[in-house]
């Protein structure tokens, strides 16, 4: 009987432990950074993480290596993240099924479009990767293959090695296979680290590759030009969710330091640093900062 009387005592004190213990661990002033499982997202998301933290303080806890964009794009809509890196031909085609226009229409509609979602996209950070193929210099010098519709000709007798996404997405693999017509002899999908180790070791004679891949830098690898302009704009761009920017109205401002700071060749250099030379990828986004001068040096 008396150990029953001590129950309610024994609750109401675990109760007040388990709220205090609460307010110690739950950090208020945090935010959650995702990114996709692919390098250039991960340096992006650190960049503008350690830019918010130096410039706000703010606490950032990152959640890298999510998946594919539908993965992270789901977290980004359904509040288990606060910002992300993104591309505005993947937001308008993929995640809103409507058609892309010239770079600055496709911005403009991905600005309108997050917006239903109660998602703000703020301006890019000055750099476009695309899709494209690559296949071994010599042969294409060989073949005489500089553009998509030249490759057309030969496609039938090259594998193709792509990413999982790509096979699957509408701006991928279906829609660049009609519209060039181009029958590949086989199609292997695989994780983007895997594509250019597999050319490499002649397991697939042609990549879908990025605009931006650091590999590019040290395979001698041909890419080709999309000649008839399938593939839409991809600038990259931070996407924030408006409650976030409610929260810290100032966040705009501090991301908005990374507009026009990137092109294609110091993406294509950042990311060979971590793919190619094995750099930590917060060692590369500290670097980018202080020789933009957007941090002081440490």
């Amino acid at each position: 009987m008396r150990l029953r009387k001590k129950l309610p005592l024994v609750m109401l004190m675990f109760l007040i432990i388990s709220t205090l213990s609460g307010c110690i661990f739950i950090e208020k002033d945090s935010l959650r950074l995702g990114s996709r499982n692919n390098t250039e997202s991960i340096i992006l998301s650190n960049i503008m993480g350690q830019l918010i933290e130096d410039r706000l303080g703010i606490e950032v806890l990152y959640k890298e290596n999510l998946g594919g964009s539908n993965v992270v794009w789901n977290a980004m809509t359904n509040g288990h993240i606060d910002v992300i890196p993104d591309y505005t031909g993947t937001i308008v085609v993929t995640y809103y099924h409507e058609e892309p226009g010239t770079a600055e229409e496709t911005l403009e509609a991905t600005k309108r479009l997050v917006e239903t979602d109660d998602i703000v996209a703020l301006n890019p950070f000055g750099f476009n990767n695309t899709y494209t193929l690559a296949l071994d210099e010599a042969k294409a010098e060989e073949l005489g293959v500089v553009t998509f519709s030249d490759f057309a000709e030969y496609s039938q007798d090259f594998r193709l090695g792509a990413v999982f996404e790509f096979i699957d997405r509408p701006d991928g693999l279906p829609g660049f296979q009609k519209e060039y017509n181009i029958n590949f002899k086989d199609v292997k999908g695989m994780d983007h680290g895997m594509m250019y180790r597999s050319i490499n070791a002649g397991e697939v004679d042609v990549i879908n590759s990025y605009t931006t891949d650091g590999q590019l830098q040290i395979y001698d690898l041909r890419v080709l030009e999309d000649d008839k302009s399938y593939f839409p704009p991809y600038h990259a761009l931070p996407l924030v969710r408006k409650e976030t920017l409610h929260e810290y109205p100032e966040l705009e401002e501090v991301l908005g330091l990374l507009e026009g700071m990137i092109n294609e060749e110091t993406m294509q250099i950042m990311n060979g640093k971590v793919d190619n030379e094995g750099m930590m990828v917060e060692r590369v986004a500290q670097e980018f900062l202080i020789e933009s001068g957007l941090i002081d040096k440490k």
